[in-house]
C-alpha cells in the first residue's frame, strides 16, 4: 500500500505561509538531500488547490533533476472550484469525495503520495486516517505574519519517527499519527 506524506515547512513561531520568503537562507546540502529522497521515494503529488496554483506558477520555469520529477509526476489537485487541472504536467481533479479517492489513490500500485503544506487537505486526511507520515521542517527563524501550522484544526496524537538536524539549524521531524490504543 502507499503511504501519504506530508511535507511541511514552519517557522519557529509556526507560520506556514509563503515559505519562499524565508526559507531559503536555510537550505543547505543536507536540505536538498533529504527533499530530494522524500521527492523522488514519491510518484504523485496531492495537491490543494492554493498549493497546486502557485507550483504551477513556480515550477514549469525550472529546469534541473528536481525541477523535472516535479514537473512530470502525476498530480491529484483537491478543488471544489477549479473547473479543470491547469497545463501543468499530468493533473486529476478531486473535487468532491476526498477521503474515498485517496483511500482509492493509496491502494494503487506505486510509490509514496507527496504533499507540500499543511492545510484543510492535511486536516481531511488525518480525520480520516489517511495520512501516514508528518515532515516537519522547523525553520529557525520567526516570521510576523501568515497562516499557522495546524490552524483550526482538531486534537490528534502523533509519534515522533525521526529528528534530523541539519547543519543550518533546521530540524525535520518526521512523525505518524499514534496508534489508538
Amino acid at each position: 500500500m502507499r503511504k501519504v506524506i506530508v511535507s511541511t515547512y514552519a517557522t519557529l513561531n509556526g507560520v506556514i505561509e509563503n515559505p519562499q520568503d524565508w526559507s531559503f537562507d536555510y537550505f543547505d546540502e543536507e536540505a536538498a538531500r533529504f527533499a530530494s529522497d522524500q521527492l523522488f521515494a514519491a510518484d504523485a503529488l496531492l495537491l490543494g488547490r492554493e498549493t497546486y496554483e502557485s507550483f504551477a506558477e513556480a515550477w514549469p520555469a525550472r529546469s534541473d533533476t528536481f525541477a523535472d520529477r516535479i514537473n512530470s509526476m502525476e498530480k491529484y489537485v483537491v478543488s471544489t472550484t477549479l473547473a479543470e487541472p491547469l497545463p501543468w504536467g499530468p493533473a486529476t481533479l478531486i473535487s468532491q469525495n476526498v477521503a474515498e479517492e485517496v483511500a482509492k489513490l493509496k491502494q494503487q500500485p506505486g510509490q509514496d503520495i507527496l504533499i507540500y503544506g499543511t492545510g484543510r487537505l492535511t486536516h481531511t486526511l488525518l480525520q480520516h486516517g489517511l495520512l501516514d507520515e508528518h515532515h516537519l521542517w522547523i525553520i529557525p527563524v520567526i516570521w510576523e505574519n501568515g497562516r499557522r501550522l495546524f490552524e483550526g484544526m482538531d486534537s490528534y496524537k502523533l509519534e515522533l519517527v525521526e529528528a534530523k538536524i541539519l547543519p543550518s539549524g533546521t530540524v525535520i521531524l518526521c512523525h505518524r499519527p499514534a496508534k489508538q490504543a
